[in-house]
C-alpha cells in the first residue's frame, strides 16, 4: 500500500512537473489526482496523464472564479471528453461567494450544469465551496450527484462536515489541519468524520503544513505523510490505518482498480 494525493493542481506553472511526481513517489506517494479549473487545463491534463498513467489520474470542470468566461462550447466539449482514459470526476465545480470572480447567478448556473453532466456521464463531482454552503446544498439536493463526489479542500464546520457525509460525499482533508489557529474548527470536526468517507489531499501548492519544517514555497503531494500522520494523531490511530483507507476510498470513488 501506498499514500494517494487526492487534489494536487499539478499543472501550476510553479510546479516542474517531473521532480514533483518524482518527490511524490519517493515518498510513497504513488497516485495523485490532477485538478483542473479551467478549459484551457483540459487537454493539458490529458497530456499529463498519458505520460504517467500508472500514477496520475484527473479531473474536468469549471471553478466558480472562471464560470463568467465558460461558453456553452466549453461545457459541451466538457460532456464529450469526460469519456476519456483517466477522467474520474468533473470540477473542479462549485461555488465561491468569497471573491466573486464570477457573479454569483452565473456560478450557479455552470455549477448546476456541472451537476447535470456529471449524472450523464456517470462521473463523480470534485467540489469546491467557499462562503456558499448554503446555497451549494442547496444544487446539490435538487440536482444529486448519482455517482457520489468529495468536498474538496474541506474546512468547514462539524455541522457542515455532517451534512456533506449524509448527502453520501467523500471529504477532503488538507494541511489546513496543521494550522494552529485557522484549522481549529477542522480538528474539530475530522472527530465526527466516518474513516469511510476519508480522503487526503495537498491542493498543493497551496496550503503548506504548516507543521512541517523546513518551511517551503510550495505544497507537494510528497506532503501527504505528514498531513497523514496529523489525522492519524488526531483520531487516535495508527498512521497505516488512515494510509490505507484514505488510498482505498479515494480508488473507490475514483472507479480505479489498483
Amino acid at each position: 500500500m501506498a499514500w494517494f494525493d487526492a487534489g494536487i493542481n499539478l499543472l501550476d506553472p510553479r510546479f516542474e512537473q517531473e521532480a514533483v511526481i518524482e518527490r511524490a513517489l519517493n515518498a510513497g506517494v504513488n497516485k495523485l489526482c490532477v485538478i483542473t479549473t479551467n478549459p484551457s487545463e483540459w487537454d493539458n491534463a490529458q497530456s499529463l496523464y498519458q505520460r504517467y498513467p500508472d500514477n496520475l489520474c484527473y479531473t474536468l470542470g469549471v471553478h466558480p472564479h472562471y464560470a463568467k468566461d465558460v461558453g456553452s462550447g466549453d461545457l459541451s466539449k466538457l460532456r464529450e471528453i469526460a469519456h476519456a482514459e483517466g477522467v474520474v470526476a468533473i470540477g473542479e465545480c462549485g461555488l465561491d461567494f468569497n471573491r466573486n470572480f464570477s457573479p454569483q447567478e452565473v456560478q450557479v448556473d455552470v455549477f448546476r450544469q456541472q451537476l447535470s453532466i456529471a449524472n450523464e456521464v456517470k462521473l463523480p463531482v470534485y467540489l469546491h465551496e467557499r462562503d456558499a454552503f448554503e446555497q451549494q446544498s442547496q444544487c446539490l439536493s435538487e440536482i444529486p450527484p448519482q455517482f457520489g463526489g468529495i468536498a474538496h479542500c474541506f474546512t468547514g464546520t462539524k455541522e457542515q462536515l455532517n451534512h456533506y457525509v449524509n448527502q453520501g460525499l467523500y471529504v477532503g482533508i488538507t494541511g489546513w489541519l496543521c494550522d494552529e489557529k485557522r484549522g481549529e474548527s477542522l480538528r474539530d470536526a475530522i472527530g465526527s468524520l466516518p474513516l469511510e468517507r476519508l480522503m487526503l489531499e495537498t491542493d498543493g501548492p497551496y496550503l503548506f503544513p504548516k507543521t512541517l519544517r523546513p518551511r517551503k514555497r510550495n505544497n507537494e503531494p510528497c506532503n501527504i505523510p505528514h498531513i497523514g500522520e496529523n489525522v492519524a494523531s488526531l483520531l487516535g490511530v495508527a498512521p497505516k490505518v488512515i494510509m490505507e483507507l484514505s488510498y482505498d476510498n479515494a480508488c473507490r470513488l475514483f472507479k480505479i482498480l489498483d
